[in-house]
């Protein structure tokens, strides 16, 4: 499958890069594409919409203090993409949203797929926004989907957890917290799995409740670090399931793919 994919080059799609050429796929990264240029698309089979404009290292609160901007790069520049892929034919496209989709519900609100959207942020509103437009776009010759995908982990420069992992091992204070996770390497799967199904419709992407607590005993384990690891949290978390996903055959890595990074991770982070 010729495959566009934008945002290649970011944390998120580095991942599906690699993934998508390891199956075999002729992948045509978009690095230049930008709002209100066309994107070449012509004669790919596949679109998927990676790229995100932020401040660095922020999403929600990725807008900074330029919120017209940010609507306009992300769901403006979005929507054109999608209109342009369905002029130039191509078939299928996944977007990758996000579960800030879900963020105006009460914390510990359990999120089957289905659940109706309800953001709380700039960035949840534009992706939800971005959802829409693509689903409105659904029809014969062309299947949309979108893949609400929670915190993306994985080796590589500039993980997520590089600063933390630092942190920890320096001694300094970290704050207890608890948030889901899912591998980059899972998502990837996930999204060649809707590509391979020609799957349509919103897909929650999720796998681990991680506390900090277990994560940094873990590090603590294969480091000898000294320092205790920070208490349990005690906030309650939304948790996302993937009846749509496994239902496709989506098995996420869990506790042992985790595990199995952390070296790695924390090579990056030493």
């Amino acid at each position: 499958m010729r495959i566009a994919l934008t945002g290649a080059s970011g944390l998120v799609g580095r991942f599906l890069l690699s993934a998508f050429q390891a199956e075999g796929h002729q992948v045509e990264t978009l690095p230049g594409w930008r709002l209100g240029q066309p994107a070449p698309l012509e004669g790919s089979e596949a679109l998927v919409h990676a790229a995100f404009a932020h401040v660095p290292g922020k999403y929600r609160g990725g807008e900074g203090d330029d919120p017209e901007r940010f609507v306009a790069l992300n769901r403006d520049g979005s929507l054109r993409l999608f209109e342009q892929a369905k002029a130039a034919r191509v078939g299928q496209v996944v977007f990758l949203s996000s579960r800030a989709v879900y963020d105006g519900l009460p914390a510990g609100t359990p999120l089957p797929d289905g659940t109706p959207v309800a953001p709380a942020s700039l960035y949840g509103r534009v992706k939800a926004e971005a959802e829409a437009g693509l689903a409105a776009l659904d029809g014969p010759g062309f299947a949309t989907a979108s893949i609400r995908a929670t915190g993306i982990y994985g080796p590589g420069e500039g993980h997520k957890w590089t600063g933390l992992f630092a942190d920890y091992l320096a001694g300094r204070p970290i704050a207890p917290r608890v948030a889901t996770e899912l591998h980059g390497d899972d998502l990837a799967a996930a999204i060649l799995l809707i590509l391979r199904n020609g799957a349509r419709g919103a897909f929650n992407a999720s796998d681990l409740l991680i506390d900090r607590h277990d994560l940094l005993t873990e590090v603590q384990r294969l480091t000898g670090c000294p320092h205790p690891p920070p208490p349990r949290a005690d906030s309650p978390v939304s948790v996302m399931s993937c009846e749509r996903l496994s239902a496709h055959g989506w098995q996420p890595g869990g506790w042992t793919r985790l595990q199995n990074n952390l070296p790695a991770m924390l090579a990056r982070s030493s």
